[in-house]
């Protein structure tokens, strides 16, 4: 009976383990280590790429104008304010002008007193010539002495050089009056072009110095964006590229643009080329000075060769390449590649022909002999 009981107690402990180890056996096989990996594949094909650059950069404005006074004083008034629209011409404000009216209007009575004081020696020098023409008629039929010629005709050469001081007081009265006036319009603020105020750097009563800014006026036609690009990327990048411009503040619009120039100066720390970015349209409501802008060049389009997706590109002991099926095998090629877009997509120049089925995406690292499961997509990895 002891025999019996026992064999029948191990029977029963393997009919209980047997389901165990196969349920072990099938979960390692198929999602243990020994389970295949699953991978997203494509085929080769070929495409001409069309590469873009991408930089970020900030909204400048070309011209700036800084509109002070020439001469240090008080500001008087100030007639616009941040963001107001002006005109070529148009009066932005006056330095208070103190005592210079006062001073033109003195010089301007200085000016009238000098004309009046000319008209009198006009009427003295038309009379002395008069007077000299007449004695030369008269010693002509010997009416007279050459003496009282003679006197008549100093008479006119002092008559002559009193006009003559004269004209020079009135061109010099003249002369300081306009400096005055001139003065006295310098104190005005005036925009040089039609453009928007962004700065009011002062208030009125304030008193500056010579050539400090009080308003700051751009023109919205020279708005652009000055972009940074990685050089690395920048093979082709020249003026004339069309370009797109995303806004920080409306990321949701896109503004097209073209390169205006690339700088002949780079910047050697960070290792970026820089370039100016203009406007195809001028942006409504006009962006803030410094806003930092992101900028996508279109670079020329390149001939047709075999591309993959970027995302396929592994290192492999020290060579780049990508895990390619070969009669159901996994393979790793060594590339060489090419350029690459921002969607992307690089150029592979040999290594792969068109046609050829790589791996995209794996759940897992791959290694050749790796079991594959290929599958539409793989959650959590590709997209």
């Amino acid at each position: 009976m002891k025999p019996l009981a026992l064999k029948g107690r191990t029977l029963t402990i393997a009919v209980v383990l047997l389901p165990l180890l196969l349920l072990f056996v099938y979960v390692a096989v198929r999602s243990g280590p020994l389970a295949p990996i699953a991978v997203t594949t494509t085929t080769v094909a070929a495409r001409a790429l069309t590469p873009e650059l991408f930089g970020v950069g900030t909204v400048e404005s070309r011209y700036t104008h800084k509109v002070g006074p020439t001469v240090a004083g008080r500001v008087r008034q100030l007639l616009v304010d941040v963001g107001d629209r002006v005109t070529a011409g148009q009066v932005m404000g006056e330095m208070d002008p103190v005592d210079l009216d006062d001073r033109v209007r003195a010089q301007e009575a200085a000016v009238n007193r000098s004309v009046a004081l000319q008209r009198e020696a006009e009427v003295r020098h038309a009379f002395a010539q008069a007077e000299a023409s007449r004695y030369e008629e008269l010693l002509a039929a010997r009416s007279t002495s050459a003496e009282n010629l003679a006197q008549r005709m100093q008479s006119l050469e002092v008559a002559t050089a009193a006009l003559s001081v004269v004209r020079e007081d009135v061109a010099r009265a003249a002369a300081d009056r306009d400096m005055l006036r001139a003065q006295r319009n310098n104190l005005r603020l005036v925009s040089p072009v039609d453009g928007v105020v962004t700065a009011r750097e002062v208030d009125p009563g304030t008193t500056v110095v010579s050539g400090q800014t009080v308003v700051e006026v751009v023109d919205p036609a020279s708005l652009w964006v000055h972009v940074r690009f990685d050089q690395g990327a920048t093979e082709g990048l020249r003026a004339g590229l069309p370009a797109q411009v995303v806004l920080r503040s409306r990321s949701r619009q896109t503004l097209a643009g073209s390169v205006l120039r690339v700088e002949l100066q780079a910047d050697a720390v960070t290792e970026e080329m820089l370039a100016k970015v203009v406007f195809a349209a001028r942006p409504d409501p006009l962006p803030s000075i410094g806003e930092l802008a992101e900028v996508t060049v279109s670079l020329a389009a390149l001939p047709s060769v075999p591309v993959v997706p970027n995302a396929a590109v592994q290192r492999v002991d020290g060579e780049t390449g990508v895990w390619r099926l070969v009669d159901g095998e996994l393979v790793f090629t060594p590339v060489r590649l090419g350029v690459a877009d921002l969607d992307g997509q690089v150029q592979v120049l040999s290594g792969l022909d068109v046609g050829d089925r790589i791996v995209v995406y794996s759940a897992k690292s791959l290694r050749s002999g790796s079991r594959l499961d290929i599958v539409e997509r793989i959650p959590g990895v590709s997209p």
